[in-house]
């Protein structure tokens, strides 16, 4: 019983030190869109290996979707239309997005690192660990156990009715 406490411990150790380090990072990371140029074109534009389209464009085809559903009484056709123009947008919205990290010390950086991946490999440690042989053995014995009181409970109500 003791070992599993341990082990309980441990993995909620690993998930928190997991937790602080990616909030650490996810403090020092920036979010933002492509503008003035870059991957996929910039200024307004998507750009997909030599086609490229002013970004406004992408929302045509999911306007047309809508209108089609609507006229058309939402045939499967005109939602599958719909559907295929909304992960259209998504697509463009995550094409366009950029990261960057801020500048920080090494100190910092090793100190991130340290606390998601060793508490990653503190929670991979308890999920894998071979508990085979020990917890076989355990359940035997609890088992093993179960049916010697039942047996003696099967003995005491034998004793009760023949009396």
């Amino acid at each position: 019983m003791k070992n599993e406490k341990n082990e309980l411990l441990f993995f909620l150790g690993g998930v928190a030190m997991c937790a602080v380090g990616l909030f650490i990072l996810f403090n020092r990371v920036h979010v933002g869109s492509v503008y003035g140029g870059g991957l996929f074109g910039g200024l307004g534009y998507i750009t997909l290996g030599r086609f490229s389209m002013p970004s406004g464009l992408i929302i045509i085809p999911f306007i047309i979707g809508i209108v089609w559903m609507f006229a058309s009484g939402g045939s499967l056709i005109s939602k599958f239309f719909t559907a295929l123009s909304v992960l259209l947008i998504v697509v463009a919205i995550i094409m366009t997005t950029r990261f960057w990290l801020d500048t920080m010390t090494m100190f910092d950086w090793l100190l991130i690192l340290v606390l998601i991946f060793g508490g990653g490999a503190m929670v991979a440690r308890v999920l894998f660990t071979d508990h085979g042989p020990e917890k076989k053995a355990e359940i035997d014995k609890e088992t093993q156990k179960q049916i010697n009181d039942l047996q003696k409970e099967l003995e005491d109500v034998k004793k009760s009715i023949n009396k």
